[in-house]
């Protein structure tokens, strides 16, 4: 029996998802960490690099959405894999903040031009009926990402922190771009059908009676901007990823210095977030096509709340298991939704450059988090006014999913 190949797509994309997640998106609180114990630097200066992460993402996403569109993902992910190794390389070498920017900008491009919005958009092409089960079996590999963190640590005491970004790189280079290669652009383009279902049989199916899914309403970007959906989606995601940019940032420095606990210890947490994170992403890929996506992100974010009151004020152990459960569980459960909403509400002709437009508006609460939290902070001596805010802003982020009800047909000339 043939298997579709937008399965094996959903395989490399979430290979290269583990490696996106594994040495930047989960180590970067670690690298943090210890920069800020090596080099004396403040909570603020090291926030910086994740916020220049952010504006890249907001100056370049709209651009990438035009030429995914224009052109296809396969090279611009396999340039992606070649600029996130050369950022850890560098990384390896920073004795300066303004060097450990640009490795941040570096691998921040890298990531962008090979990580989540561009492998979301080339599944989104290759799937309708299943998309919400393909996104999160390719968010497994953004979960698993996280199981590395220990063996991080481990690594950076036992050869440095920058041997293991050497290493890191140079895994990326070897892993990543095989996998690169996998990833096609549009399924008729290769003699292939979305959801691996000739148009015919589906016709057939619906002539006997058989239950089929909904013609695919088609926006353009024009229409879809108008959209109060478009609006409230974006918002929404943009505070998702306020809290979740502050917490992979500072979560270990405030289990460090606020609660006590070592690097190793709070690693082991980051790991219990880790297995929540990946429940969730199980969950999504069984029931997410089943269930209405705008209320799921809703409760998650409300999850994402309690997570942080969790982590914040933690006075034993089992609060920050709770916090790894709550904010794990709500992580994996919501993320891969955030694409296939968009797509089921959008259509796939335009999905690019509206994903690209989003994602420079999400960029402001990936920018937001952690500064906020980081110069609170420093400000304070503490995180607890920061994630006691950024919890309040995660609660609003689930009214805003709320408000994303399904846009109406678009009127046609």
């Amino acid at each position: 029996m043939k298997i579709f190949y937008g399965w094996r797509m959903v395989g490399a994309a979430c290979g290269i998802q583990f490696l996106l997640a594994a040495f930047l998106t989960q180590a970067l609180g670690l690298y943090i960490a210890v920069l800020s114990d090596e080099m004396g630097w403040s909570k603020t200066t090291l926030s910086g690099a994740a916020a220049l992460q952010s504006v890249e993402s907001a100056i370049i996403g709209p651009a990438l959405g035009w030429v995914m569109d224009r052109f296809g993902p396969q090279k611009m992910i396999r340039w992606g894999m070649v600029l996130f190794s050369a950022g850890l390389l560098l990384l390896s070498q920073v004795n300066s903040v303004s060097t450990f920017y640009l490795s941040a900008v570096l691998m921040a491009i890298g990531a962008s031009l090979g990580g989540y919005f561009p492998l979301s958009v080339a599944l989104v092409q290759w799937f309708e009926k299943f998309r919400a089960r393909a996104l999160s079996i390719m968010s497994l590999g953004l979960a698993m990402g996280g199981l590395v963190v220990p063996l991080m640590a481990w690594s950076m005491q036992l050869w440095g922190w920058r041997a293991t970004a050497v290493g890191s790189g140079l895994l990326v280079l070897l892993t990543g771009l095989p996998m690169a290669s996998i990833i096609r652009r549009r399924p008729e383009d290769h003699g292939e059908h979305v959801d691996g279902i000739d148009p015919a049989m589906r016709a057939a199916a619906e002539r006997e009676g058989h239950k089929t899914p909904p013609a695919q309403v088609e926006f353009t970007v024009a229409q879809a901007l108008r959209t109060r959906a478009f609006w409230m989606l974006a918002i929404g995601h943009g505070l998702a990823l306020l809290v979740v940019s502050a917490v992979n940032v500072h979560a270990i420095t405030h289990m460090k210095e606020g609660l006590g606990y070592s690097v190793a210890t709070a690693s082991w947490v980051i790991l219990i977030m880790t297995f929540g994170q990946l429940a969730g992403v199980l969950m999504g890929a069984s029931m997410g096509d089943w269930f209405e996506k705008r209320k799921v992100a809703a409760l998650c974010m409300l999850a994402h709340g309690i997570g942080m009151l969790c982590l914040t004020y933690a006075n034993h152990m089992a609060m920050l298991v709770a916090f790894g459960v709550f904010h794990g569980i709500a992580w994996g459960l919501r993320g891969p939704f955030m694409q296939a909403i968009r797509a089921d509400y959008f259509g796939r002709n335009a999905i690019g450059l509206i994903l690209g437009l989003s994602a420079a508006i999400i960029a402001m609460g990936q920018i937001a988090g952690p500064m906020i939290a980081g110069l609170l902070a420093d400000l304070t001596g503490d995180y607890q006014l920061g994630f006691s805010l950024l919890a309040l802003l995660a609660a609003l982020g689930s009214l805003s999913f709320m408000l994303a009800t399904k846009p109406a047909r678009p009127r046609t000339a």
